[in-house]
């Protein structure tokens, strides 16, 4: 009897359940659509290929073979020759500042050295802040030199001999993390996710906390003002978002011995630009959901996750389709990480960056104003 009485509950419990998801119209479009988003995402986000990437190439040499050469790079479909530079130190400048994350030095004699049959030396510079990538990238640049030069030995007729003795010999020069160690390009990343987090996730869940309770309809009718209202909502999220970023740097640079070449007052003030994005975020979610847990999901579903795999955390924006890079300009945590792992990584000031600023600065004063706007119409 108690076994039927139990199903009976549980029964009932259910329907009650679908009742509530059917009726609830937010709640049903989550369920069903964030799935939706997420496949689609990492169907073109989650490969570890690399392609079309932008090489900068310095031809010392200026021969026949030396143009074959790059164009085996060219033809592998790796590799896109965007700069042709003269000198080595217009490479270095290039890597620097983030134009080309690969480069080839030819250098003098290479087509001299082949016919000779001797092995002949050629540079491959890389910026390594990428660990992941530069690891991929230094694989092809290998391959495709290894190849080319059995390729060549192989129209030359050479002999069994000379083919073990004549050869390319990539020589890798790594930029701004030598050791290739992946933990310096993604521990910087997490301040930037910690910070969106904290600031947009609490500022949302705050908000409809109130709601829940009822006491937001409360203060309403109290003298507050909404924008002193709003102000206080959202001051105690960003000192603890700053906190956090506090405790995140530490660790970073005492655990992890990641280097911090940069300006921490930079960061600190490029930081608050993010933060207006991350703030008016978690006003417009407080604006949509009626309960905590709405909040949780549209939070994580609709922007915590596509911000993961758009900005260029995980995965490497280089090896997306064009039409889905061009939706990652709109993606603030994109710029924010670019301004967070250069400070770390390169030490780049306010005039490297300052393109960077400038867009979160637009997207984040646009996201927070029509927020803002949003929430007084709600409020009213």
């Amino acid at each position: 009897m108690s076994f039927k009485r139990s199903l009976a509950v549980i029964g009932e419990i259910v329907r009650k359940e679908f009742h509530q998801v059917r009726h609830d119209k937010r709640m049903l479009a989550i369920s069903i659509a964030a799935p939706m988003v997420q496949v689609i995402l990492l169907g073109y986000t989650a490969t570890t290929d690399i392609k079309n990437s932008t090489m900068a190439v310095c031809d010392q040499d200026r021969t026949a073979e030396s143009r074959q050469f790059v164009q085996s790079f060219t033809s592998s479909g790796y590799f896109i020759h965007g700069y042709s530079v003269d000198t080595p130190a217009e490479v270095d400048e290039l890597i620097a500042e983030g134009h080309a994350p690969i480069a080839l030095v030819i250098p003098r004699g290479f087509a001299a050295s082949l016919a000779a049959r001797q092995s002949t030396p050629v540079q491959v510079v890389l910026d390594g802040t990428d660990a992941n990538s530069s690891n991929i990238r230094l694989n092809y640049a290998t391959q495709i030199a290894s190849t080319y030069s059995q390729n060549l030995l192989l129209d030359q007729s050479a002999t069994m001999r000379t083919l073990a003795s004549a050869r390319l010999v990539p020589e890798p020069r790594v930029w701004f993390n030598p050791d290739l160690k992946s933990s310096n390009f993604m521990v910087p990343g997490v301040v930037a996710m910690v910070l969106m987090l904290i600031t947009m996730m609490l500022t949302s869940l705050g908000i409809v906390r109130e709601k829940e309770a009822g006491t937001l309809e409360q203060l309403l009718v109290t003298p507050i003002k909404p924008h002193e209202l709003i102000l206080g909502k959202l001051i105690p999220f960003t000192v603890i978002g700053f906190l956090d970023v506090i405790i995140v740097l530490a660790i970073a640079r005492y655990w992890f011995a990641v280097p911090m070449l940069g300006s921490i007052p930079l960061l600190f003030g490029l930081s608050m630009l993010f933060i207006l994005t991350t703030l008016g975020l978690g006003l417009f979610i407080s604006t949509i959901a009626r309960t905590q847990q709405q909040a949780m999901l549209i939070a994580a579903f609709f922007f915590f996750m596509p911000f993961l795999y758009l900005s260029g955390f995980a995965f490497p924006i280089a090896n997306m389709p064009e039409s889905i890079q061009l939706v990652t300009y709109l993606i603030p945590l994109r710029y924010f990480l670019e301004i967070v792992r250069g400070i770390f990584l390169k030490g780049a000031g306010a005039h490297e960056l300052w393109t960077q600023a400038a867009a979160l600065f637009g997207l984040g004063a646009l996201i927070f104003a029509l927020s803002v706007l949003r929430f007084r119409k709600k409020l009213e």
